[in-house]
């Protein structure tokens, strides 16, 4: 029997496929994120492969708006399911869908949008995006006991590149560690899967928020300038430096730690 309460709190029912796909009962007790690749809520044909819930970026209001497709404790679609297998649709998994990107090639730009402005890179999303996730993320822990941890290793889309989160990518689970696992997964991490979302998202820091633990200080990846962490935690990069006692040239290293607040 299904516990906690069903629909998550604002949530619009507009693009609801409880009823024409019922799915079945289960106890939600791992969350699997998706990047959608897109930037509108996708169709799901019909609702044949949909998730339990998609977050459509408002960046203008920088907050999250969640559509609601079926019951948290009923099995979404948004996974390969193969006959006979380990079962990932129907084994506990709460899915949910992130509108927008983790494909590097868009990291910057996407067919003439900019990231940021138009759609989210989500690798490199903003800070109220991660923590839009987080209350998403306590409130699956509160009133369905979705553990708030991830213990696995998030790697970059990187598609058809060594070292990528596609296809066999090193950190995908067996079917025993899945049927095993709580807390929450890429679809990188599913078996029977081949896809690499939600790439290298920050789901360190989207736990921190739902814990409320989240630390003023940011980690240097490669790639990053100030300019872009800077977008990221809604400051400029004038303030960053001026934070952290940086001059001309400006120059930052991966594993620097800056403060953001």
């Amino acid at each position: 029997m299904a516990k906690g309460p069903q629909k998550y709190p604002d949530a619009s029912t507009a693009y609801w496929y409880g009823r024409t796909y019922p799915g079945s009962a289960m106890e939600s007790n791992v969350g699997v994120i998706h990047t959608t690749e897109g930037m509108t809520v996708p169709g799901y044909s019909g609702g044949r492969d949909a998730p339990n819930f998609t977050a459509l970026p408002d960046i203008k209001n920088k907050r999250l708006r969640w559509y609601q497709h079926f019951d948290v404790d009923r099995s979404s679609r948004a996974l390969v399911n193969l006959g006979g297998g380990v079962e990932t649709n129907t084994l506990n998994a709460l899915q949910v869908e992130l509108v927008g990107t983790c494909d590097e090639r868009h990291a910057k730009t996407w067919g003439g949008k900019k990231a940021g402005t138009d759609y989210l890179f989500w690798p490199d999303a903003p800070d109220w995006a991660l923590a839009e996730m987080g209350k998403f993320v306590r409130w699956c822990h509160d009133h369905h006991g979705i553990k708030m941890q991830s213990t696995v290793t998030w790697k970059p889309y990187k598609k058809g590149q060594a070292g990528g989160s596609y296809g066999a990518n090193g950190v995908r689970l067996s079917g025993k560690q899945w049927q095993g696992y709580y807390g929450w997964l890429g679809h990188q991490h599913v078996p029977e899967n081949s896809h690499g979302d939600p790439g290298d998202i920050d789901m360190a820091r989207v736990l921190a928020h739902a814990r409320g633990t989240t630390a003023s200080t940011y980690t240097v990846k490669a790639g990053d300038t100030l300019s872009s962490i800077a977008r990221q935690h809604d400051t400029t990069w004038q303030q960053l430096a001026q934070l952290n006692g940086l001059k001309a040239p400006y120059t930052i290293h991966p594993g620097d730690k800056l403060k953001t607040k």
